[in-house]
């Protein structure tokens, strides 16, 4: 699962990447542009969204999300505790509202509920596609009682697309995802991986659900063939 913590106060981030670290792979913005920028890629599960900060507030980098039908769960920090301003944030698109200060346990509790009403069941940690089963623990995958093989990167690959089953997911998507911004490879991994996916789920015919859009990406269906 992948977080973005978008917050000016760099000391209050690191608290929450460090608090975080178990259940998420975690990107940091400092300034709302930047957040902006990051948000706009639609990799992440789950958005932590300070309100008062340079270049745009909170609301501004909300707004501008949600009119490009970006619909990723946001949690508003703010250190006001006022009834409008809680208004104006559900208005503008939140999910949830924390105000600071806040306890570190409040917050885990907050992300946990969000992430289970939007992929699913968090605490058993499996995900599911049809009879494909991935445990998100120890990382394995499974069909009835035989587990696929998959190495690490084939495995988020999977994870991907079935917590965007139907979604057209971008090769550049895909590459900030899973091998992230700063990675010195390039976007033709993508395909090297998604190529032997394919090859892993054969054996199980579940290749097919796997549809490639030719010159833009990939999207997990109950569908056949390719695009």
């Amino acid at each position: 699962m992948n977080l973005l913590i978008i917050e000016d106060d760099k000391v209050l981030s690191e608290s929450i990447k460090e608090t975080t670290k178990e259940m998420f792979q975690i990107e940091q913005a400092f300034d709302g542009e930047e957040g902006l920028y990051l948000a706009e890629q639609n990799i992440f599960d789950v958005i932590i969204l300070d309100i008062m900060m340079p270049h745009m507030n909170g609301y501004e980098v909300l707004e501008e999300l949600r009119k490009k039908n970006i619909t990723t769960p946001v949690i508003i920090l703010t250190a006001k505790d006022g009834i409008d301003d809680k208004i104006k944030g559900f208005k503008v698109g939140a999910d949830d509202y924390l105000v600071k200060p806040f306890h570190r346990e409040e917050l885990l509790l907050r992300l946990e509920a969000m992430v289970r009403r939007s992929v699913g069941s968090f605490k058993e940690n499996i995900l599911s596609f049809k009879e494909l089963q991935l445990n998100l623990k120890n990382k394995t995958a499974s069909i009835g009682e035989e587990v696929i093989k998959l190495n690490g990167k084939q495995f988020d690959l999977l994870e991907y697309l079935i917590n965007n089953k139907n979604t057209i997911l971008t090769k550049e998507q895909i590459f900030d995802r899973i091998w992230g911004f700063e990675s010195d490879t390039s976007t033709t991994v993508v395909e090297v991986y998604a190529s032997n996916l394919r090859k892993n789920l054969k054996k199980y015919d579940y290749d097919q659900y796997i549809k490639t859009f030719r010159g833009l990406g990939y999207m997990l269906s109950d569908g056949e063939g390719n695009v």
